[in-house]
C-alpha cells in the first residue's frame, strides 16, 4: 500500500466491527446468479439508481462497468444504444442478451436499443472517437480498480459529448479502513483518514482506490467534469436488511425504495461505496 500526504494523525473514524466488516467486504461480490440477502438488496439498489441516471431521451452510451454488471441490459430496454467494453472475447455474453434474460422490461413508449459488445481496456480509450457518447457508466467500482483514476477519468471527459453525463462508483475511505482493520493493519490504518490517496491491499492481492467524497469531486474538476452530486450507493447496514428481508421477504422493492430517500439525504462518509453523476461542459 502507497499512502501520500501529510503527517500520520491517530484515526478518528471508528472502524466497522469485525461482524460487520466480514458481510460488507467480501473479496468476491455476490453474482446475480446466487446472491445473498444483502447482495440481493444492493443489486437492485444500483438498479434503480442507474434507472434513475438514465438520459430521458434515447442515446449513445458507454458502459465500462464489466461483464459481471447489468447497466447495459437496462439502458438498451429504455431505449440507448450501447457500447459495453469487455475485457477479453471469453467475458462477451454466451447468450443472447435479450429483454428476458437481461431483467430489464421495455419501456412500453419506445424501441429498445441496441447492444456493441467490444474488447478493450477502460483506463485506454483511444479506440473510441472523441465527444462521441452521451452518456458514460462506469460502476461496479471499475474506477477504484484503476490506481491511476486520473487517467480514465481524462478518458471519460474526452469521449463525452458537450453536455454529456457519466455515472461513476468508487470504493469509499470506510471500505478500505475495513478492509485494512480486517487483516490487522493497524499501523496502515492510522493514516488512512489523512491521505491524499489511499491504496488498499486485499486478501487476494488485488490493490484498489479508495476515495472520500471530496477527493472524488475534486478528480471530475481536474478532468474538466461539473459534479452534479455524489451521494453513498447505500446506507442500511447488511443486519438492518437481512432483518427486513428475513421477516418480509417480499418487502424488498419497499426497502429499496427506503433506501434510495436515505442515500439522498446521507452523508457520504457513511457507506462502503460512493456513487457520484457528472456533466461535461457545453
Amino acid at each position: 500500500m502507497r499512502l501520500t500526504g501529510s503527517a500520520p494523525q491517530p484515526a478518528t473514524p471508528r472502524p466497522p466491527a469485525a461482524s460487520e466488516v466480514s458481510r460488507l467486504t467480501p473479496v468476491r461480490f455476490a453474482t446475480a446468479d446466487s446472491p445473498s440477502t444483502y447482495w440481493r438488496f444492493y443489486w437492485a439498489v444500483a438498479t434503480a439508481q442507474l434507472t434513475r441516471w438514465l438520459p430521458r431521451e434515447p442515446g449513445r452510451l458507454l458502459d465500462l462497468s464489466g461483464p459481471g454488471y447489468r447497466a447495459s441490459s437496462r439502458a438498451v430496454a429504455a431505449g440507448h444504444d450501447v457500447v459495453t467494453l469487455l475485457p477479453s472475447v471469453d467475458a462477451a455474453p454466451k447468450r443472447t442478451l435479450t429483454l428476458v434474460n437481461g431483467h430489464a422490461p421495455v419501456r412500453p413508449d419506445r424501441r429498445p436499443g441496441r447492444l456493441c459488445s467490444v474488447v478493450g481496456d477502460s483506463a485506454l480509450l483511444s479506440g473510441f472517437a472523441s465527444e462521441v457518447f452521451d452518456g458514460v457508466i462506469a460502476d461496479n467500482r471499475v474506477l477504484s480498480q484503476h490506481l491511476v483514476a486520473e487517467a480514465c477519468l481524462t478518458e471519460i471527459a474526452r469521449v463525452l459529448r458537450p453536455g454529456g453525463r457519466a455515472l461513476l462508483c468508487v470504493d469509499s475511505v470506510v471500505l478500505g479502513m475495513a478492509v485494512l482493520a480486517e487483516q490487522d493493519c493497524w499501523p496502515e490504518l492510522s493514516y488512512a483518514p489523512n491521505a491524499d490517496v489511499l491504496l488498499v491491499p486485499w486478501p487476494n492481492g488485488a490493490i484498489t482506490r479508495c476515495f472520500t467524497g471530496e477527493q472524488l469531486s475534486e478528480l471530475l474538476t481536474e478532468a474538466g467534469l461539473e459534479l452534479e452530486w455524489i451521494k453513498p450507493r447505500t446506507v442500511l447496514s447488511a443486519s438492518t436488511v437481512e432483518k427486513v428481508l428475513g421477516d418480509h421477504p417480499r418487502s424488498l422493492n419497499r426497502l429499496v425504495e427506503m433506501e434510495l430517500k436515505a442515500a439522498d439525504s446521507a452523508e457520504d462518509a457513511s457507506s462502503m461505496h460512493l456513487l457520484a453523476s457528472a456533466r461535461k461542459p457545453r
